[in-house]
């Protein structure tokens, strides 16, 4: 089966337990696979290099920063972005091929599809984690990455089509790793909201957390989630409790 005429895009650092299952899923799919790394300390460029893909540095500027350097340097019209923690599945890889080979890709001019997520041993379908439709593909030459502090999205000059089967995403290795990637997003989170004017107040650090853990518990679904989804809920209650705390400690300063 021959590889498509797509440059599938990923950006690193020290990627070294993720990378292999993503460029395994990778294999005889795209004619090109880019990947910009910012720094890896660890075996991430060699794991790249022996799987053939195309290596290149750039110093850390941004999520949406280093997703479009990576688009730069792509050789083909039509891009995949990939985080290193993600994997294709043999559906999406056959969705995406009958769209080529059909000759229907070309009715428009980005795609999103829906991303399923791995945590604590379980699939996470409730509580706002799923489906959580991310537009990945798209022409080279009609998209961008927005390019701000966290969270970036890719737009597009056309129509954005839906694809319907999974990507799949490891998101984190342990409840360590989550907790720790809320209290970077937090303290740029709280940033934002420093920056529009926000400030803290007793009634936020009280009413705010508790609002979001009956969002994602409740109204969300995910207590069908199990113990996973309590935690979860928790988690993400405590990152809100971080926004607004951070703004309290930064006007005490």
């Amino acid at each position: 089966m021959s590889t498509l005429p797509l440059t599938v895009t990923v950006i690193t650092l020290n990627e070294e337990r993720n990378l292999p299952r993503l460029l395994r899923s990778l294999e005889g799919f795209a004619r090109e696979v880019v990947i910009v790394d910012s720094g890896s300390t660890d075996q991430t460029q060699s794991i790249a290099q022996a799987a053939g893909a195309r290596w290149a540095t750039h110093a850390w500027s941004g999520y949406g920063q280093q997703k479009n350097y990576a688009q730069s340097l792509a050789q083909n019209d039509w891009v995949f972005s990939i985080d290193a923690d993600e994997e294709l599945t043999e559906a999406l890889k056959l969705e995406i091929r009958r769209r080529f080979e059909s000759g229907t890709i070309g009715q428009h001019t980005a795609y999103s599809l829906p991303r399923l997520s791995w945590y604590l041993g379980r699939w996470i379908r409730h509580g706002g984690w799923y489906p959580n439709r991310l537009t990945r593909l798209s022409r080279r030459d009609q998209s961008r990455w927005t390019e701000p502090q966290v969270h970036e999205e890719l737009e597009t000059t056309g129509s954005t089509g839906e694809l319907e089967s999974d990507l799949l995403h490891y998101p984190f290795a342990d409840i360590r790793e989550q907790v720790e990637t809320n209290l970077r997003y937090s303290r740029e989170g709280s940033e934002k909201l420093r920056a529009r004017g926000h400030s803290a107040s007793l009634l936020k650090l009280i009413v705010k957390p508790i609002g979001k853990f009956l969002e994602t518990y409740v109204i969300k679904l995910g207590c069908l989630d199990g113990m996973a989804g309590f935690i979860i809920s928790v988690n993400a209650a405590h990152s809100i409790f971080l926004k607004y705390a951070y703004l309290f400690e930064e006007r005490e300063n």
